[in-house]
């Protein structure tokens, strides 16, 4: 199934609001300079992608939480590493507890079918 945002594909939101962005950037705003234009652009991309797609891979958070951080920091508020690595860390566990493992089968079917025989994987010792 394909992932669409208002019925349009993630990557024309993102290239859409990037442009925008750097329309903003050329106007020479005061609150919005180069280095905060790519942050906020890198963020909103990282986001989009975490969220869009499926299955879920939690490794994408954490790559949008560090796009977080970078865009904090554009605006004063500067994280240190083991913060940002502390909240990745509580990401990860979060999506382990209760987004992944719904997603996870066995490479093989565990159930046993009545009339079979079942062999071990290797030679038996």
């Amino acid at each position: 199934m394909k992932v669409t945002i208002f019925g349009r594909d993630p990557n024309l939101w993102i290239a859409f609001i990037g442009t925008v962005i750097t329309w903003l950037v050329s106007l020479k705003l005061g609150w919005l300079n180069a280095g905060q234009a790519t942050a906020i652009i890198t963020f909103l991309t990282a986001v989009l992608i975490a969220l869009t797609t499926k299955p879920m891979a939690p490794a994408l958070f954490t790559g949008a939480i560090a796009a977080g951080a970078a865009l904090f920091g554009e605006y004063g508020l500067h994280w240190s590493d083991a913060a940002v690595t502390g909240l990745g860390a509580i990401v990860l566990a979060g999506f382990a507890l209760l987004g992944i493992r719904g997603q996870v089968t066995p490479n093989h079917d565990p159930r046993i079918i009545q009339g079979t025989v079942v062999a071990p994987p290797g030679p038996v010792k």
